[in-house]
C-alpha cells in the first residue's frame, strides 16, 4: 500500500511538470513489468520444483531412519548414501536455479528503469535549452522519476519471496492405521493437547504463545462425526462468523454444492434441524459442516475423515466441495481413501 500510494502522488506532482516526461515514466513501468514477469514465471516453477524436492528429501530420510534394521541387514547403505546424495544434488540445482531467477528480477527492471531515467534526462535537457522548462523543473521531474520507478522495483523485488510463499500454500495428507496417532497430531495443532517438547510455529510465532481463541480462529474443521444443533439451517451456517448477511451464507453454500439440496427442502433456508439432525441425510449434514468452514474463512483446513460415514456418489460432491474449501490454504487430510490423498502435495 505505501509503495502504490506513493507512486500515484509522485505521478500528480510529474503531471503538473511535463506531461511529455510523465508520459516516458509512465511507459516504462509496464515494460519493466512486463520485462520481470517472464523471470518471476520461471522462478515460481523452480520454487515449487525446490518444494517439491524437499519433500522427496525429507521422505527419504524419514524411511532411511525408521528402516535401519532392514538397511543393515540387506547391506543397503552404501546405495542409500547414493539416493540421498542424488535427491540432495536435485534440491540444491532447483534451489540454486529459484535463487538464481529470483535474485535477478531486481536488477532488470532497475536496468529498464535507468534507461527511462535516461531518456528523460536527455528530453528534459533539451526542453531546459529552448526554454520550455526551467533547470529548476527538470532537475525536480527527474527526482520524481526516480522515486516512481522505485514502488515498482520494490514490488518486482518483492515477487520472488511471493513466488517462494505460493510453492508454499501445501496439502498435507496423514495417513496411518487406527490408532496410529493422526488424530492426535491435530490436537496438538489446535493445542486441545500441550506438547511436551518441540515447537509447533503457524507463521513462525509458536503456537504456546498465542491464546487458543487466537490459534483455533486460523483455523477450520470438518470433522468425521459432522455437529450440528437445534436450529435453522442458516443459523447453523452461521454459527462460526458474527455479522454474516443471508447472501454471503448462500453463497458460502454454493461452494459447498449444499444450495440444490437446501432449497428442496420444506422452508429452504428457515427449516428447523432436529435434535441430532435426524431430519437430513449424513452426506446432507456433511455438506452443511463444509459450507460452515467456507463461511469461516480459515487459513488452514482440518479434514479428518471428512467422507468415510459416506456413499461413493455423495463422496465425490464431497471431494468437489472439499476441493473448492482448501483452495489456497495449507490443509491437512486424514484420510483411509486413496480418493481423498492422490491430490496431495505431502503425505505423512
Amino acid at each position: 500500500m505505501t509503495q502504490l500510494i506513493t507512486a500515484v502522488g509522485i505521478l500528480v506532482m510529474m503531471l503538473r511538470i511535463s506531461k511529455l516526461l510523465t508520459l516516458i515514466a509512465v511507459i516504462m513501468v509496464p515494460l519493466s513489468l512486463l520485462v520481470s514477469m517472464g523471470i518471476i514465471t520461471a522462478s515460481g516453477r523452480n520454487f515449487k520444483k525446490q518444494q517439491e524436492k524437499l519433500g522427496s528429501l525429507n521422505g527419504f530420510i524419514e524411511e532411511m531412519y525408521n528402516g535401519q534394521y532392514v538397511i543393515q541387514a540387506f547391506n543397503y547403505s552404501g546405495r542409500a548414501k547414493a539416493e540421498f546424495e542424488q535427491i540432495n544434488e536435485e534440491l540444491c540445482e532447483s534451489a540454486r536455479s529459484a535463487e538464481t531467477f529470483s535474485g535477478i528480477i531486481s536488477p532488470i527492471t532497475s536496468l529498464v528503469n535507468n534507461f527511462g531515467y535516461m531518456l528523460s534526462a536527455a528530453i528534459g535537457c533539451m526542453f531546459a535549452i529552448s526554454g520550455k522548462l526551467t533547470i529548476g523543473n527538470v532537475r525536480s521531474m527527474l527526482q520524481y522519476i526516480r522515486n516512481f520507478s522505485q514502488p515498482f522495483t520494490s514490488i518486482a523485488g518483492m515477487a520472488g519471496n511471493l513466488g517462494a510463499a505460493m510453492a508454499a500454500g501445501q496439502i498435507v495428507a496423514i495417513v496411518g492405521p487406527t490408532g496410529a496417532g493422526k488424530t492426535t497430531l491435530i490436537n496438538l495443532l489446535m493445542r486441545f493437547y500441550e506438547i511436551n517438547s518441540g515447537t509447533i510455529t503457524v507463521d513462525g510465532v509458536d503456537t504456546r504463545e498465542m491464546t487458543r481463541k487466537e490459534l483455533r480462529s486460523r483455523f477450520g474443521m470438518v470433522l468425521q462425526d459432522t455437529w450440528l444443533f437445534e436450529g435453522t439451517i442458516e443459523e447453523n451456517l452461521a454459527y462460526s462468523k458474527d455479522g454474516l448477511t443471508h447472501e454471503q451464507l448462500v453463497e458460502a453454500a454454493r461452494s459447498a454444492q449444499a444450495d440444490g439440496f437446501i432449497r428442496t427442502l420444506p422452508d429452504s433456508y428457515n427449516m428447523v434441524l432436529s435434535k441430532g439432525s435426524e431430519n437430513i441425510s449424513q452426506g446432507e449434514k456433511q455438506l452443511l459442516t463444509i459450507a460452515r468452514a467456507i463461511v469461516s474463512d480459515p487459513e488452514i483446513m482440518i479434514l479428518d475423515e471428512a467422507t468415510s460415514n459416506v456413499d461413493t456418489h455423495t463422496e465425490l460432491i464431497i471431494q468437489t466441495a472439499m476441493a473448492r474449501l482448501m483452495k489456497g490454504r495449507t490443509s491437512f487430510v486424514i484420510a483411509h481413501r486413496l480418493s481423498m490423498i492422490r491430490d496431495a502435495d505431502m503425505i505423512l
